[in-house]
């Protein structure tokens, strides 16, 4: 399996040459030349698979050039319920991602898969712990070091820290925009001790923060003389991993290959819904995608009327489901490059407008740049939008109903799920992190505190450590470079 960039970069690499990467030089995002596909005969013996299991089956299609037994070996030390301990009492830990039944009646069916059972109670997680095992095998094989540079908006960060603290030969350096995390991720981030994390709060939006990423991994000379990798979801390894979760969605939900299911997925990078576009294009028999935004709907507004329009830091809403907080979705450059069949040139110029002009539109309508739209529906996308009224409302519906409490981006999924529901046609959402990591909706919506896994009683009040910065590219180089002594 050889990998090429969305920009049209000719240099074909396996998997283990863009691991420890981010973006191709020409700036593009890889991509697998073609998408292996999934026979009827191996989805039905997947069905019996543990999710160790599973998620080797999925990831040897891509990480050809890992010998078999060293992937088992990695997949079998990742997914383990003492890794996914945080499960509620309902869940055996064992299946690390269950579903739960909220809607059965009248031929429509509502699922809620767990993915938030992890060290740091989101779903980034399950993608992240496999990374850090994958970064550990591949620069021990090479006695190499990485410097990892990232942006979160809320759980990215802390689910990477926590996957490569105390690794060998990797530091971590983490921008998050300053003050606009919940109280509980910025703790869970901040006060962590390892001497090879470094936390940055960044005087800005996600979005400053993700700029910078990209402008240092742009630096081709910079990047390969620190060493520089990312963990963001442009890496592809971790879209990678989260595609495993929707095959093991898709075959807890049905018991025949001739049926169908669709999946809501709260999103504002587009990597976790990316990942269920890859799945549908492998073959998993994926009805629709629904993708689920909060007030910073730049995704909502591209599926609903083909205009992808980028916000300026100052027109990106500061929400209570914050780590959707993002108005230019990473990972989207992927799906384009499959909407226009693989024109390279194509999405480069797109991209190259983004920057230059805030996007582009492929509507059709007259001086538009091109007329895709139409095309959309090929690929099951839908979208919807929830905003801070319908997360308390859907958070206190859903508590009264399934006595369940789920956290403001679920809440956004559920309620966009509802408008999509289907007969015929089971709708699973995907959850985003547990609620304790965002308390104080929880408290808005519901009058209580939200319980708390052991461990994390009083995260808030522990020592913090770390930096705020400006946005500025230059400084950051130089901060970098004076840590690792490179």
């Amino acid at each position: 399996m050889h990998y090429v960039s969305t920009r049209g970069h000719t240099a074909q690499q396996n998997f283990s040459e863009i691991l420890l990467g981010g973006l191709a030089p020409d700036g593009g995002l890889y991509l697998p030349q073609s998408y292996p596909q999934v026979s009827d005969y191996e989805l039905n013996a997947w069905r019996s698979f543990s999710y160790a299991e599973l998620a080797l089956a999925v990831l040897k299609k891509f990480a050809t050039d890992i010998p078999e037994a060293d992937l088992k070996a990695i997949c079998d030390k990742t997914y383990t319920a003492e890794v996914y301990r945080n499960t509620r009492p309902e869940h055996d830990a064992t299946q690390i991602t269950p579903l739960r039944v909220l809607i059965d009646s009248d031929g429509k069916t509502l699922l809620l898969q767990a993915l938030s059972n992890g060290p740091t109670l989101a779903f980034k997680d399950m993608a992240m712990q496999l990374l850090g095992n994958l970064f550990e095998y591949t620069l021990a094989k090479h006695d190499a070091e990485l410097n990892i540079f990232g942006a979160t908006s809320g759980d990215t960060g802390s689910a990477a820290e926590y996957a490569m603290r105390g690794k060998k030969g990797i530091r971590v350096f983490m921008l998050s925009p300053h003050k606009k995390m919940s109280a509980f991720q910025t703790a869970q981030m901040f006060s962590l001790q390892d001497p090879n994390i470094y936390n940055i709060a960044v005087d800005g939006v996600f979005d400053d923060c993700q700029d910078m990423v990209k402008a240092v991994s742009n630096d081709l000379e910079y990047k390969s003389r620190q060493k520089i990798g990312t963990v963001n979801s442009i890496n592809w390894a971790r879209v990678v991993a989260q595609v495993v979760y929707y095959f093991r969605g898709y075959l807890s939900a049905t018991s025949n290959n001739q049926q169908k299911v669709s999946f809501t997925v709260p999103s504002g990078n587009f990597g976790n819904i990316c990942a269920g576009h890859i799945a549908r294009m492998m073959g998993l028999p994926i009805d629709k995608l629904v993708v689920a935004t909060n007030e910073n709907d730049v995704l909502d507004e591209f599926f609903r009327t083909g205009v992808y329009r980028v916000r300026k830091s100052a027109e990106t809403w500061h929400t209570t489901s914050p780590s959707m907080d993002i108005s230019k979705a990473s990972n989207f450059e992927r799906f384009i490059f499959d909407l226009l069949d693989g024109d390279a040139a194509r999405v480069a110029a797109l991209f190259k407008k983004v920057e230059t002009e805030g996007g582009f539109d492929l509507s059709g309508a007259p001086g538009s740049d091109g007329d895709e739209f139409n095309k959309i529906a090929r690929f099951g996308f839908e979208s919807g939008k929830s905003v801070h009224a319908d997360r308390l409302t859907t958070i206190r519906q859903v508590e009264k109903n399934y006595s369940i409490t789920v956290d403001t981006h679920t809440a956004d999924g559920i309620k966009v799920a509802l408008e999509h529901l289907q007969t015929g046609v089971p709708m699973i959402v995907l959850e985003t992190a547990l609620p304790a990591k965002f308390n104080e909706t929880i408290q808005e919506a519901l009058g209580r505190d939200a319980e708390r896994p052991a461990g994390f009683e009083n995260i808030e009040a522990l020592p913090q450590r770390f930096v705020v910065m400006t946005a500025d590219v230059a400084k950051m180089k130089a901060f970098i470079a004076e840590h690792t002594g490179l």
